[in-house]
C-alpha cells in the first residue's frame, strides 16, 4: 500500500556568502546561512540542497515556490507532511508578545 505523499511549505531568509552553511531557527522564518554567492542561482541551489539534507529528503523533493531573487524565500518540501511539519517546527522560535 503506497503512502499518500503530501508537502509542506516553509519560509526561509537567506544570507549568502556566509562562513558556514547552516539552517537555524528564526522568529517568523528559518534562517539559512550559505557559502554560495547570489550569482547565477548558486545560492538558490545551495539552499535547496541544505534544506533537503536538514529534512532528510531527496533534493528533488524541495522546490522554490517564491522569492527566486529575494532574500526571503518560500520552499515546498514533498514527503510525509506530518514528519516534515515536526522538523519544520524546530526552525521557528516561539514569539514573545509582551
Amino acid at each position: 500500500m503506497a503512502r499518500n505523499v503530501r508537502r509542506i511549505e516553509i519560509a526561509v531568509r537567506v544570507t549568502p556568502r556566509s562562513a558556514r552553511e547552516v539552517l537555524e531557527p528564526g522568529p517568523d522564518h528559518a534562517i539559512a546561512r550559505l557559502n554560495a554567492p547570489p550569482v547565477d542561482g548558486a545560492a538558490n541551489a545551495a539552499l535547496l540542497a541544505l534544506v533537503a539534507r536538514h529534512f532528510g529528503v531527496a533534493r528533488r523533493a524541495v522546490r522554490l515556490v517564491a522569492g527566486e531573487r529575494a532574500r526571503l524565500k518560500r520552499l515546498a518540501i514533498a514527503g510525509d507532511a506530518e514528519a516534515l511539519a515536526k522538523i519544520a517546527a524546530t526552525l521557528y522560535q516561539p514569539r514573545h508578545d509582551g
